[in-house]
């Protein structure tokens, strides 16, 4: 199966020059979420348990509108740019993963856009 971008009801575009999802071969490709408010700048109020809550509510969005759920993510790439924040960022992970979570791998980083402290990359299937 060829690469394919879908439409996204009720998603606008990203601002930036990348596909917010895309399918190729049963899998469908998140672009990275973060922990913004759709239509808004800047990230959410709150730390960084309100900014991963809302970087998952995001993620959850992506994947209603390509007719998934958060049972169909089979892995996970977190960027967290603060290790101490990690268990605070698990904690509300789990809320959204409580059982047979995906694979996952978090990487430190220096920086992240707009100063966001999370970032996912997720993979769902079919």
């Amino acid at each position: 199966m060829p690469k394919h971008v879908p439409e996204l009801p009720g998603i606008p575009p990203s601002r930036y020059p990348f596909s917010e999802v895309v399918e190729a071969n049963g899998f469908v490709f998140l672009a990275g979420q973060v922990g913004d408010e759709p239509g808004t700048p800047g990230t959410v109020p709150g730390g960084i348990a309100a900014e991963t809550r809302q970087m998952l509510e995001n993620v959850g969005r992506l994947l209603h509108a390509a007719g998934l759920d958060y049972g169909d993510v089979v892995k996970c790439t977190v960027y967290l740019r603060d290790f101490t924040e990690f268990a605070a960022m698990n904690a509300v992970y789990r809320e959204f993963f409580p059982t047979e979570p995906p694979t996952r791998a978090t990487v430190g980083v220096t920086a992240l856009a707009e100063d966001f402290r999370v970032e996912i990359e997720v993979l769902a299937t079919r």
